[in-house]
């Protein structure tokens, strides 16, 4: 959705490296025509199919070669004949701007419209020489008619053709692994060198970054547990709290039909914090029952007395805050409701683990340092 408001590169972007035009033109039609013919439940979810060819090929062109001999004779020199043709087709900038209230405006001269409508009536055009005399540009010159020319693209000095598709009810990530067994089948050249750019690789390269940001809040977080708390049995129990909690993150989205994007990889992060403030308010009131004279025993579960009601309250709000999102009520929310499914699924599990899981864990790890 963000692609289609900023005109991001296409989801299926396919590059093909090789410095053989003639090799790279011969196979991006093939591979054009091969995700073109990838099914999936009966339909062809690659749509919008650009081979990277037609796309990329400007012209026919056409080039006119002056016979130097001719136009001597007739009183042109080459660049005489050259302006001349020019004039007919673009035209040129008179020598004085024309002046309107004050100001100076460029004007540009050009033949009439019946001297370039066709190649024919540029041939049959009359030209006047400097010196008088009249010649047709046919007469001057010999024409050569050339080939659309395929735009050069290079990545590092590597020359390559973009194969270019949008996927239609199919997600990025199966939609690209169709497009890679489609490719595998048509054997492609060993000369010929795949990259996969795009969205793919933007997505690719956030869920690395991704990635490192949930390494890092997992190492904050324990470091903080563990200058709070003096030990590692509080650190390690609310961690793996908040690695079960990710479950519920999945489950959710599994339940709804709902992939796993970078939308939701966010929501995740994001249940980490709020698993691991639920076991800190258990933790917490643990400590101050063992203070008072409890058995770990009893205070674990007076424990878990104290803060069901707050831990209940909190998360409940936290889910129904994100309902409205969950629902995609109200414009834009589709781009966040991955985040807020997630978000809910792991809260709601989140409850259970930090009553349960969290206080036992804790208990068996920290009895006999009591």
């Amino acid at each position: 959705m963000i692609g289609d408001l900023t005109s991001a590169p296409q989801p299926v972007y396919i590059e093909l490296f090789n410095p053989n035009e003639d090799l790279l033109k011969t196979w991006a039609f093939k591979v054009a025509d091969a995700i073109g013919n990838i099914q999936v439940d009966g339909r062809h979810p690659v749509v919008d199919i650009d081979n990277g060819i037609d796309s990329t090929t400007s012209g026919p062109a056409i080039v006119y070669q002056v016979n130097a001999a001719k136009a001597a004779h007739a009183g042109f020199t080459p660049q005489d004949v050259a302006t001349e043709a020019g004039a007919m087709l673009d035209g040129v900038t008179a020598a004085q701007p024309v002046v309107v209230n004050d100001r100076p405006y460029d004007l540009r001269i050009r033949f009439p419209q019946s001297y370039r409508s066709s190649l024919s009536s540029m041939n049959s055009a009359l030209l006047i020489s400097p010196t008088g005399q009249l010649a047709t540009l046919g007469t001057l010159a010999s024409m050569t008619k050339l080939p659309g020319q395929i735009e050069i693209l290079q990545d590092h000095q590597l020359r390559y053709v973009a194969v270019t598709a949008r996927l239609e009810g199919l997600d990025l990530g199966h939609g690209i692994a169709a497009v890679k067994q489609a490719l595998a089948n048509i054997h492609l050249p060993s000369s010929i060198r795949v990259e996969y750019g795009g969205l793919y690789q933007t997505q690719q390269r956030s869920f690395r970054d991704l990635m490192m940001v949930l390494f890092l809040a997992v190492i904050f977080v324990f470091l903080v547990l563990l200058f709070e708390f003096k030990s590692f049995s509080a650190p390690i129990a609310i961690l793996a709290s908040a690695g079960l909690s990710t479950a519920g993150v999945l489950l959710a989205l599994f339940i709804t039909g709902t992939t796993f994007n970078l939308s939701s990889f966010m929501g995740l992060i994001m249940v980490i914090g709020i698993v691991a403030k639920n076991g800190i308010l258990i933790l917490d009131a643990d400590g101050k029952f063992r203070a008072a004279g409890f058995s770990p025993r009893e205070a674990i579960v007076q424990a878990g007395r104290r803060r069901l009601r707050p831990i209940v309250m909190t998360a409940l709000a936290a889910a129904l805050g994100f309902l409205p999102l969950a629902l995609a009520i109200g414009a834009g929310s589709q781009m966040l409701q991955p985040l807020a499914i997630g978000v809910i699924g792991g809260i709601l599990i989140a409850i259970v683990l930090s009553l349960l899981v969290t206080p036992v864990l804790y208990y068996y790890l920290s009895r006999n340092t009591a």
